[in-house]
C-alpha cells in the first residue's frame, strides 16, 4: 500500500515538473483598476517542457485577454493595428476588421477615394469602403500579422474588430460580463 503511494506521489511530482511552469514564468497581468486585478498569466516567452516530445516549447501558452462588458452590452477593445492604438467594438458577426478613416490614417494606412466602393452590407444598408491588409493586429499580448480589413472611411462612428482577426484565436468565449479571448 505504502509503495503505491510513493509510485502515485512521485508520479504526480514529476507530472508537475513537466507540465507546470516555474513561478518566475508567471506575472500578474492587472493592476487594483483593471478588470485582470489578481489574475496571473504565464510571462511572454515563458517555456515548458512538452511531455510528449520532453523539449522546449516556446508558445506553450497563447494567452489570453479578458473584456468586460461596457454600459451599452458591448465588449470593446484596446487595440495596436501596426504600431498605432485604437479603440474598436468587438463584432463577432462582422466577417473583417471594418476601420474608420482616422483608425486607418492613424495606422498609417492610404487610400485612394476613387477606389472607395460596395464591400459588404449593413444594418443600414450597402457598406461602402476599401479592401486592405494590415500589416500587424494586437489585443493585448494577441498579435497576429497580415489581417485582412476594409477602410470605411465615412458612416463608421467606431472601428469594428471582425472575424478576420477573432477567427485566428483560439476561441472567444462570453461568460456573463466577460468576454475571454483565448491564445492564438
Amino acid at each position: 500500500m505504502i509503495a503505491r503511494f510513493a509510485i502515485f506521489a512521485a508520479c504526480v511530482v514529476g507530472f508537475a515538473l513537466i507540465a507546470v511552469p516555474r513561478e518566475s514564468d508567471w506575472e500578474d497581468r492587472g493592476n487594483e483598476n483593471s478588470a485582470n486585478s489578481g489574475k496571473w498569466r504565464p510571462k511572454a516567452g515563458a517555456k515548458r517542457l512538452d511531455a510528449a516530445s520532453n523539449q522546449a516549447s516556446p508558445a506553450w501558452y497563447g494567452g489570453d485577454h479578458t473584456l468586460s462588458r461596457r454600459g451599452d452590452g458591448h465588449f470593446y477593445a484596446t487595440t495596436t493595428i501596426n504600431g498605432a492604438s485604437a479603440y474598436m467594438l468587438v463584432d463577432t458577426g462582422a466577417s473583417v476588421i471594418a476601420l474608420t478613416g482616422s483608425d486607418a490614417q492613424a495606422a498609417g494606412i492610404q487610400w485612394d477615394e476613387s477606389a472607395v466602393r460596395p464591400v459588404g452590407r449593413g444594418a443600414s444598408g450597402t457598406v461602402y469602403g476599401v479592401r486592405t491588409r494590415l500589416g500587424e493586429v494586437a489585443v493585448g499580448d494577441l498579435t497576429h500579422r497580415n489581417v485582412d480589413a476594409i477602410i470605411v472611411p465615412r458612416g463608421l462612428d467606431i472601428s469594428l474588430l471582425g472575424q478576420s482577426y477573432l477567427s485566428r484565436l483560439d476561441g472567444v468565449e462570453i461568460s456573463g460580463d466577460t468576454m475571454t479571448l483565448n491564445g492564438g
